[in-house]
């Protein structure tokens, strides 16, 4: 469905109850009237996927501006639904109760700015702990300086864990925040009677980094620094979500020699980032073997990376306009060539994975999440393809040179953690069928094309390796970024992290965990 269809559709089922503007076939604006707001999104949700809630603009003096987006997957519009208030007036509806995927989203703006939802039944206690921040900081406020520390701390001393479960003998096992083998903390609040989880809670953002609040008044280059670098190990998906806001602000047009070296790099980072993942998942069941295999793997695609741009993790290499180096024919087709053999030993890894008993019966019909459950938290990425849902913003919503290549979607049904190492398999094969189609396109060209300077706000999107990339970019007349929202795919799927640990044993809450590949870097940006 295109912008002016869906436009006609709203009009007839809501007339003269708020303001619509369509920009062109693939963008429609939607300015409802308040009473209005919460059932729209219901009814938006129903048919189109969601992306993100709670963009807040703080304009001037003024009032407030919140956006809700929300996109097709068969490849029609995108549809913003915005909200206005007086800045006075920080109350706003929550829409969670037809759109639960916005939970978190609301949670987020009112710990960053201090609005609140209107029937949302848990706020606060998000972002900032309550165990170390007061209500209040709202550092996303225009007048919350990031330069200057926050020396008047006063959390609350009374913070106790939200406990679900109160039945007679039923105790809180707490995992985390710190780690030994991971550099990242995260706290799982896991409840139960026996040995089985019933309620599990993630608790993260210990090392928030506020990427957003630093983005702000700063050149859109320090913006694209902090996007590449947020998670090193997804940093071209994320440089390339930021470019590509930036280059729809400036009306650019990437060179076509830029766009099929950006899909070569991208398909070299997805291929990289899933063995990385299959090794976890090994390690997680203890086949040492395996997974040192799949780690070796690994560390030879890093080392095809840095051959070939400069750089193991891709930094320094995605520009808006296009890139900052040229990659020659000649060092493609060996980076291809490279890739060709490796993906030869990952698929010999798969099939004696597949053969090994010990192995399936740690992930066969565990960890599951179902398709219906995984639309609700509208989960993304390979967690939502192995639960059957197809989505996939190269293929819904294509950009660069991804509608001109041939490529699957793999989908798996089942939604358990084997599904999601199919998943990652099979998609690691596409990625190099990718880059084959690639370097058989190559042409001579330019890589770079100048970008405008010229205020605006646009959305860029990318599939990442963990799934849809969400960059919300707003610059100022002189090309400083007055507002940048992000949403990675991890700060997503962290919000569905429950469904498949619930009604599991705990000896298989590390190897679920492992299948999820959850990033905490991603969320804690």
């Amino acid at each position: 469905m295109n912008a002016r269809e869906l436009q006609q559709h709203i009009a007839r089922r809501w007339p003269a109850r708020g303001r619509l503007a369509t920009a062109d076939a693939t963008l429609c604006l939607v300015e409802p009237d308040p009473d209005l707001f919460v059932d729209l999104c219901g009814w938006l949700f129903r048919d189109l996927a969601f992306a993100f809630a709670g963009t807040v603009v703080e304009e001037g003096d003024a009032e407030w501006t919140l956006r809700h987006l929300f996109y097709d997957t068969s490849g029609g519009c995108w549809v913003h639904v915005i909200a206005r208030r007086p800045l006075a007036d920080q109350r706003f509806p929550s829409i969670i109760e037809h759109v639960y995927a916005a939970d978190w989203h609301e949670r987020e703006a009112e710990d960053m700015f201090g609005l609140v939802f209107e029937g949302h039944p848990r706020l606060g206690d998000f972002i900032l702990h309550d165990d170390a921040w007061q209500e209040g900081v709202e550092p996303m406020r225009h007048r919350f300086s990031a330069q200057t520390p926050v020396t008047d701390r006063r959390p609350r001393s009374d913070v106790r864990p939200h406990r679900i479960v109160h039945e007679s003998g039923a105790f809180v096992m707490p995992v985390g925040p710190v780690f030994a083998a991971l550099a990242e903390p995260v706290h799982f609040q896991l409840e139960t009677v026996g040995e089985d989880v019933i309620r599990a809670f993630p608790r993260l953002s210990y090392k928030y980094r506020g990427i957003e609040k630093i983005a702000e008044g700063r050149p859109s280059g320090d913006g694209l620094l902090l996007a590449e670098r947020f998670a090193a190990t997804t940093a071209f998906a994320h440089a390339l979500g930021f470019c590509h806001a930036v280059e729809a602000i400036g009306g650019v047009d990437v060179p076509l020699r830029a766009r099929l070296l950006r899909l070569f790099v991208a398909e070299l980072e997805r291929f990289r980032h899933h063995v990385g993942a299959i090794a976890g998942i090994c390690e997680s069941t203890a086949l040492v073997v395996a997974a040192s295999q799949a780690a070796i793997l690994e560390e030879e695609l890093l080392r095809v990376s840095g051959a070939l741009t400069g750089h193991r993790y891709l930094f320094g290499l995605a520009t808006p306009g296009g890139l900052t180096v040229d990659l020659s024919d000649a060092a493609c087709e060996r980076a291809l060539q490279r890739c060709r053999d490796v993906l030869t030993r990952t698929d010999r890894l798969e099939e004696r994975l597949r053969t090994s008993s010990s192995f399936l019966d740690r992930l066969e019909e565990v960890g599951g999440i179902s398709q219906e459950d995984a639309r609700a938290f509208g989960l993304v990425g390979p967690i939502a393809r192995a639960s059957g849902i197809a989505g996939d913003l190269r293929r819904t919503q294509p950009y660069g040179e991804y509608p001109h290549v041939g490529f699957e979607v793999p989908i798996e049904a089942e939604g358990d953690g084997y599904a999601r190492l199919r998943i990652l398999h099979a998609e690691a094969r596409q990625a190099v069928r990718l880059m084959e189609q690639i370097v058989r396109s190559l042409r001579s060209g330019p890589v770079s094309a100048p970008v405008p300077r010229r205020a605006g706000a646009a959305l860029g999107w990318v599939e990442a390796p963990r799934g849809a990339s969400f960059h919300w970019v707003r610059l100022a007349a002189d090309g400083t970024v007055a507002r940048y929202r992000l949403v990675p795919p991890s700060f997503t799927n962290w919000h569905g992290f429950r469904l498949s640990v619930e009604n599991f044993a705990f000896q298989d809450f590390p190897i679920i965990l492992a299948t999820l590949d959850l990033s905490v870097a991603e969320n804690d940006r």
